[in-house]
């Protein structure tokens, strides 16, 4: 007698491909500024094009499901994605990018010169200590944990994508790469890379296979 279908699917391992949302006109800007939770732009035309690579990247995974925050440059991006699948992106308000406070649209120089104090606080250990008045790289990771461990348990042995946010997808992966969470701030992620996380029943783990694959987006 075979296993019942749930059992089966149960025993499958579970494919999540992560991604960060294609470039807006703050993420071009140099020097670099910050872009927060409080600033919701769409995607420029660079980043048009990027969300339209890695979708024809993803375009033969057999993708379940698609997720996005709610942000419009998330959303452009997933649907972008969906199009090739049939699908319509589906939105969780979790997975919003950090909120930088008061460092909102501003560059790393003009925070160390009008913010010293906090800047230095901050960069000792950027894990812990908020972006001044606002978050920290610790309160995201516990904002969007329980999100992709919700999702993961969802979709078991199917794959499924999610666009996000530098900060969620940093804090994110560290966690599942074992590493201190002030060391998040140094994992990589251009925009519209794939990040593939794998969740093995077998294997009783929860690993990244892939990291910030950008190929499809350098080679453009």
């Amino acid at each position: 007698m075979s296993a019942p279908k749930d059992r089966r699917m149960s025993d499958k391992n579970t494919l999540l491909y992560l991604v960060r949302h294609g470039a807006t006109s703050a993420n071009e800007q140099r020097p670099y500024i910050l872009q927060g939770s409080s600033v919701d732009l769409p995607l420029s035309p660079t980043g048009r094009s990027q969300a339209e690579a890695v979708g024809r990247q993803l375009a033969e995974i057999p993708l379940q499901a698609i997720y996005a925050s709610t942000m419009v440059r998330a959303v452009e991006t997933a649907g972008e994605v969906a199009r090739h699948h049939d699908l319509s992106p589906q939105t969780d308000s979790r997975l919003i990018e950090v909120d930088v406070g008061l460092w909102e649209s501003l560059d790393w120089g003009t925070i160390e010169r009008d913010f010293p104090d906090d800047y230095a606080a901050f960069r000792r250990d950027s894990g812990n200590t908020p972006y001044l008045g606002g978050e920290s790289y610790a309160q995201v990771l516990n904002r969007v944990r329980p999100v992709f461990d919700e999702l993961i348990e969802k979709h078991r042995g199917e794959s499924f994508a999610v666009v996000a946010h530098n900060v969620v997808n940093r804090a994110y992966l560290s966690h599942l790469l074992g590493q201190s969470i002030s060391e998040a701030k140094d994992i990589e992620q251009t925009n519209c890379c794939v990040n593939i996380i794998e969740d093995s029943p077998a294997k009783q783990r929860r690993r990244v296979k892939t990291l910030n694959a950008d190929f499809h987006i350098t080679a453009n």
